[in-house]
């Protein structure tokens, strides 16, 4: 099938910003009195906006995040990122092939704009996204796993949701793209190919994702 749109998840697909952010929620969490792990922020944020973050320590605990809590979580994270962040490896050349094909893409992200840009920025990915092109859930309201995102990125590029294809790391943003109507290929670098099933397909590097959206013949 050829696509008419590519739709990027952001953290682990675009930036290697999971384990680092991942890192930062957890510590932050467990300062503030909710004891979180590494593992446990993977298996319960990842992917989503921060409102779930708020939503499940309250449901949890009965007890509500400080005011302050998004800022100085986006402070740390945009600090972390100076320090080390990197581009995910391959996508470089990802999005040169979709460039030189004159497939659109897109990125539609749980993170805010601030981090999204931030992250870019860092990584050395501005200059394949216009701001016309970056959607946030700060955008529609919900994050995943609700397929508003998606849906919000597709109507505002033109395309029909049947004809998109989302590239995702996490178990929420391939729910969401399924709830969209839409093919999504999973990416396996940090997320069980078991915690993907759902996905249309599945791959473990970049330099794979070529064949799977269309842009090149599976042949060697």
């Amino acid at each position: 099938m050829r696509y008419e749109l590519v739709i990027f998840d952001n953290d682990g697909v675009l930036v290697d910003s999971e384990p680092l952010a991942n890192g930062i929620l957890a510590g932050y969490l467990t300062e503030l009195g909710h004891p979180t792990t590494y593992e446990d922020s993977l298996r319960d944020y990842m992917g989503s906006a921060v409102h779930r973050i708020h939503d499940l320590v309250y449901e949890r605990t009965g007890q509500r995040l400080p005011a302050e809590f998004n800022e100085v979580l986006l402070a740390r994270t945009l600090a972390g990122f100076e320090r080390e962040l990197k581009p995910v490896a391959g996508i470089a050349e990802v999005l040169a092939g979709l460039r030189e094909a004159g497939v659109p893409y897109c990125v539609a992200s749980s993170s805010g704009h601030r981090r999204i840009r931030a992250g870019h920025r860092v990584a050395g990915l501005s200059e394949w996204f216009e701001d016309r092109v970056v959607f946030s859930a700060e955008d529609v309201g919900r994050g995943k796993p609700a397929p508003d995102l998606f849906l919000h990125a597709a109507r505002e590029m033109g395309v029909e949701p049947s004809r998109c294809v989302v590239v995702e790391d996490s178990p929420l943003g391939v729910e969401a793209a399924v709830a969209a109507g839409m093919d999504v290929h999973g990416f396996t670098a940090m997320t069980g190919a078991g915690k993907l099933a759902a996905a249309t397909g599945l791959f473990g590097e970049m330099k794979e994702l070529a064949s799977l959206i269309g842009l090149i013949s599976t042949h060697e």
